[in-house]
């Protein structure tokens, strides 16, 4: 606690690299329908009570209609201006999916891309998560802890 008032804790969030059966490559992407505006991974806040790898399988299935398997937690993110809304935090978990996205709730579209051809613009630090994922898909190596 600073200055003597209340806590300010950073909200807790998940997002899903959703890779679907039968098309390696390729990503599930929602375009959002309220701000901030533009292209991101499935994900949102946690409820409270909720496992981390519950929460992303929740939004996926809201945001993209597809019943995911978490298979691993990919990733950490904390940059405290990842979210221009507010300080979260958000664990990046790799998922896998049969079938077509469809976007749902507070996603207005779902559509499935590659590195070559991902949406733009990607909201939130989610540029930095792709890009991290695609080297991790292409060298094994998980990216370093952030400051």
């Amino acid at each position: 606690m600073t200055g003597g008032g209340p806590y300010r804790n950073p909200k807790p969030c998940v997002d899903a690299l959703i890779e679907l059966d039968g098309r390696p490559g390729t990503l599930v992407f929602i375009r959002r329908r309220n701000e901030p505006a533009g292209w991101a991974l499935p994900g949102g806040f946690v409820d409270e009570g909720e496992w981390l790898a519950d929460a992303a399988a929740r939004e996926a299935k809201e945001e993209t209609g597809l019943d995911v398997t978490i298979t691993e937690l990919f990733h950490c993110y904390s940059d405290p201006a990842r979210d221009p809304r507010q300080h979260t935090v958000t664990a990046v978990f790799l998922a896998r999916a049969a079938g077509v996205p469809v976007g749902g709730d507070d996603a207005a579209e779902a559509i499935v891309a590659g590195e070559d051809d991902l949406p733009a613009p990607l909201c939130f630090d989610h540029g930095t998560v792709v890009a991290d994922y695609y080297r991790y898909r292409r060298t094994g190596e998980r990216p370093p802890p952030r400051r």
